[in-house]
């Protein structure tokens, strides 16, 4: 009986598994394919064209003896720190102001969300228009009367990083405010009503009881926000283009410029896998704490 059972459940689902062998290949072949290629490659020579001349750690010993790439990280760093704090911070912020069922909520939502819509070109270059001296927000407060009123972060190296930051701010925390509204009006009614008696203040029910309690959809929110930070690029190019100087280059635009500008390929491929081991270095022993450790402890 066993035996003739088997067969049943082998061909169970057969249409939705023939259905997924496409996305399988593609899986297989386009990310982990081309990702173990680059890493291949990261060790040659390689210029204009890819070419297998093996030349062992030097593309590594000359990305970590060059100034830009070094400029990049730290700027990467800045950024990346800011936008994760920030991000979740005013998210969670604007989800706890609208989770009051306050009037005009909808609209208000939709306000927020609606950066998240754009295009990060969009974004860098409407910010770039704001952040400008000649026409932007300097321009504007000092039509109003206040002279001495300077703002212009972008053309400041000490500041530019900062003034990209904003942007990113302004088009992602729409993003982070839904999901963490969404894990709030999920808590329990109950448990208002047992913090409202035991006389706990709304902020501390908040901080102490909703966030321990939403602690997946914090954990959502940061995937999805450390992603955005690990591939900034278009950001960059539409606001800055790195600059001024190096002051907002950052480690994805230096592997385009290695690649397609400076004819590098292998330069731009030891670049690359040097940001996927970080993140593997970061993601593995994460994903291990988080579905591992966890469900032993349970």
């Amino acid at each position: 009986m066993a035996g003739a059972k088997r067969p049943n459940s082998l061909f169970r689902n057969l249409a939705g598994k023939i259905a997924s062998i496409p996305m399988v290949l593609t899986a297989v072949v386009i990310f982990v394919g081309c990702t173990l290629w680059t890493v291949a490659y990261s060790f040659t020579g390689s210029k204009l064209l890819p070419r297998w001349r093996w030349v062992g750690l030097d593309q590594y010993d000359r990305l970590w003896e060059t100034d830009r790439w070094i400029i990049s990280i730290g700027n990467l760093a800045i950024y990346g720190s800011l936008m994760m704090i920030l991000s979740l911070a005013l998210g969670f912020l604007l989800a706890a102001l609208l989770d009051q069922k306050i009037r005009g909520e909808n609209v208000f939502r939709t306000i927020f969300l609606y950066p998240y819509a754009l295009s990060f070109v969009v974004t860098g270059l409407t910010w770039q228009w704001l952040l400008n001296p000649d026409f932007g927000v300097q321009k504007m407060v000092r039509d109003w009367g206040w002279e001495s009123f300077q703002f212009a972060p972008l053309s400041n190296p000490d500041w530019a990083i900062y003034g990209v930051l904003m942007a990113g701010l302004w088009q992602g925390t729409g993003l982070v405010m839904v999901i963490m509204l969404a894990g709030v009006r999920g808590v329990d009614e109950d448990v208002w009503k047992a913090a409202r008696v035991d006389g706990i203040p709304t902020w501390k029910t908040y901080i102490f009881i909703v966030i321990p309690m939403i602690r997946p959809i914090f954990v959502t929110a940061i995937v999805l926000v450390a992603t955005g930070i690990i591939k900034v690029f278009d950001l960059i190019v539409a606001q800055t283009d790195g600059g001024p100087g190096l002051a907002t280059e950052v480690p994805a635009k230096y592997v385009y410029d290695m690649m397609f500008s400076s004819q590098n390929l292998g330069q731009g491929f030891a670049a690359s896998t040097t940001m996927l081991v970080v993140v593997l270095i970061i993601i593995i022993p994460w994903s291990i704490y988080e579905f591992g450790g966890r469900r032993n402890e349970r």
